[in-house]
């Protein structure tokens, strides 16, 4: 049978990329299929990140990831990535999208934007940044809103409300504010997250002390204009002058794609995809889930350092298949 594989991996991001390594050392043939870039949401993160997780646990295929830094910034992560898939040589396959997967009696049939291939077993590693959670608002289709932050240079001199109090709207507030946009964060809880990175929070919370940035606690955001935002407060409506809205609300799993291949997914919050956590193997037996998009919309629960033992556990549990 042409292109057929014994494990076929879908999302060329760290744990897609630790799923191949450790296909490599089981012996077993393997492609990974990546619709954009390698490791393509690391590559989207702002351009100044940096990881609230150290180094080393970040690492896979164990090899060490050396920086100077405490903590790694993105570039560093882009440079670390791509040496390991070069260093084991993985059949990568970019710029590739997944169509459709359907299992035909033992194997699976993959239909891609460039191509069909089969395989014995689906890896889908996914995560979950291609899609941001809409406020579902008017003007939320205006060029100025954006569910994404880059880099700070393009807000300079500009009126920015930053939607969120998470690690994302955390930097991108301090980031333009750095670089002399007029900031206003717009927070729907009472306070700050305190999932905010140690070393940042202290800093936005000073900035807000010190009225560097405005904030909105308890408030929504109501309605997007060309030139203005409309706010929902405790103190009623307030309208503001505005250039560019960060919408930084968050992001789920592709669910739709999950469910046209046969996951099981519940209706109700938080959408777990079906799965068995002692395998990761879903409600499809021989298509299994590995990193963050096993988590739903729970997107804290799973990260590089503790979901990349995902790779072991679904190699194991193949080779228990075949005992």
């Amino acid at each position: 049978m042409d292109n057929l594989f014994d494990v076929l991996i879908i999302g060329a991001g760290p744990i897609g990329i630790a799923c191949g390594i450790e296909a490599q050392r089981a012996g077993r043939s393997h492609v990974i299929i990546e619709k954009g870039c390698l490791v393509n949401s690391i590559y989207r993160y702002p351009t100044n990140m940096t990881f609230f997780s150290s180094s080393e646990r970040l690492e896979i295929g164990d090899t060490p990831f050396v920086t100077t830094l405490p903590k790694p910034k993105r570039a560093e992560a882009l440079e670390y990535y791509r040496r390991v898939n070069d260093k084991f040589k993985l059949n990568t396959r970019l710029f590739e999208e997944v169509i459709a997967v359907e299992k035909l009696k033992d194997v699976f049939h993959v239909q891609t934007s460039k191509g069909h291939y089969t395989a014995k077993a689906v890896i889908v590693a996914t995560g979950f940044y291609d899609i941001p959670m809409l406020l579902n608002i008017p003007g939320e289709e205006l060029p100025k809103v954006s569910h994404y932050y880059n880099d700070p240079h393009y807000y300079a001199q500009q009126h920015v409300l930053v939607v969120g109090a998470s690690n994302s709207s955390v930097d991108a507030a301090l980031e333009t504010y750095r670089k002399g946009a007029k900031v206003t964060l717009l927070v729907r809880g009472t306070a700050i997250s305190q999932r905010v990175k140690y070393w940042v929070k202290p800093d936005i919370e000073n900035r807000i002390a010190f009225q560097e940035i405005d904030v909105y606690y308890e408030s929504t955001l109501t309605e997007i204009s060309e030139t203005s935002v409309t706010l929902r407060t405790p103190k009623g409506n307030v309208t503001l002058k505005n250039d560019f809205v960060l919408a930084l609300t968050g992001y789920q799993p592709n669910f739709a794609f999950l469910k046209a291949i046969g996951v099981e997914i519940p209706d109700e919050a938080p959408m777990i995809p079906t799965h068995d956590p002692e395998t990761m193997e879903t409600n499809v037996p021989g298509l299994y889930l590995a990193g963050v998009v096993c988590g739903g919309l729970n997107t804290h629960l799973w990260f590089i350092e503790n979901s990349r033992v995902h790779a072991e556990v679904i190699m194991k549990h193949l080779e228990t298949k075949e005992r």
